[in-house]
C-alpha cells in the first residue's frame, strides 16, 4: 500500500454570508507522496487558494480530514499546529514576505533560527542552497539589491532550508516575466525531487505546469479533474493557449 506525506479526505470548508452558506472547499480528497510536485488550478474562486490554506494549516476544514506525516492537523491543538507549520511545512508566495533589512542568506537561516537549528552545519546548507539556486554572488545583498527572480529563488531555498515534509507554493511567479517564471518553476521542480519533499504550486498560468508531476484542477470547490502523465499536461499547456 504506497503511503503519502500529504493526504485529505474529504475536506470541506464552509462559510456563512448574508445570502446564504458558501461552500469553499466541497469534499476534497487528495493525495502526494514525498518527492511529488503537483499544480493546483483553476479560475478564480474555484477554491483552489483556500485548499492551500487549509494545507498549510492555516485554515481548519469544516470537516474531514488532512492528514500530513501521518498526523491529523484537525486533530492537534492550536500551539501543536503552529508547531507543525514552522517544522514540516515550507512556504513561498507570490509576495515573497522577505525581511527587508536582512540579507538573503539571513533570510533563508531565519527558518533555521525559528527552529533552533542554526549551527555550523545549518548555516553552511544555507550556503550549498542559495548556490545551488544561482545566487552565490548574492548571498549578502539586501531583498531591495536583488530582482524579482533573485529574491523569488531566496524565498524558496527558505522554504527548504529545514527540510519540511510539505512545501507549498502560491502563485510564485505571478509577479515575474516569462523567462524567470520558467526558471523559478524548473528549478523548484527539480529541488522538491532532489529533496524528496511533497511538494504544491498553486498557479493561473498553465504554461508553468510543464515542470509538476500531477495537475489538480478544481472548479466550484470540488476537484474535478486530475492530469497525469507529460502527454496529458502537454495537452492541456497546448489547449489553454488557444
Amino acid at each position: 500500500m504506497k503511503t503519502y506525506a500529504l493526504e485529505t479526505q474529504s475536506v470541506i470548508k464552509t462559510y456563512q454570508s448574508e445570502s446564504g452558506t458558501i461552500q469553499a472547499v466541497d469534499d476534497v480528497s487528495l493525495q502526494v507522496a514525498a518527492g511529488e510536485f503537483v499544480a493546483l488550478v483553476g479560475p478564480s474562486g474555484s477554491g483552489k487558494t483556500t485548499m492551500l490554506s487549509i494545507l498549510a494549516a492555516l485554515l481548519q476544514p469544516s470537516s474531514g480530514k488532512v492528514v500530513l506525516d501521518g498526523q491529523d492537523l484537525a486533530g492537534i491543538n492550536d500551539i501543536d499546529r503552529v508547531a507543525m507549520r514552522r517544522e514540516k511545512i515550507g512556504f513561498t508566495f507570490q509576495a515573497n514576505n522577505l525581511v527587508p533589512y536582512l540579507t538573503a542568506v539571513e533570510n533563508v537561516e531565519l527558518m533555521l533560527r525559528l527552529n533552533n537549528k542554526l549551527d555550523k552545519t545549518g548555516k553552511l546548507r544555507a550556503r550549498e542552497l542559495l548556490a545551488r539556486l544561482g545566487l552565490a554572488d548574492r548571498m549578502h545583498n539586501l531583498p531591495g539589491q536583488m530582482s524579482g527572480g533573485q529574491q523569488q529563488r531566496v524565498a524558496i531555498a527558505r522554504a527548504l532550508i529545514h527540510n519540511p515534509s510539505l512545501v507549498l507554493a502560491d502563485e510564485p511567479t505571478a509577479s515575474l516575466d516569462t523567462e524567470r517564471a520558467y526558471q523559478v518553476v524548473e528549478t523548484f521542480a527539480g529541488l522538491i525531487h532532489e529533496q524528496n519533499r511533497a511538494g504544491i504550486m498553486v498557479t493561473h498560468d498553465l504554461r508553468m505546469v510543464e515542470f509538476v508531476d500531477r495537475v489538480l484542477l478544481m472548479q466550484d470547490g470540488k476537484l474535478v479533474r486530475i492530469y497525469t502523465g507529460h502527454s496529458e499536461i502537454m495537452e492541456l499547456i497546448q489547449g489553454s493557449r488557444h
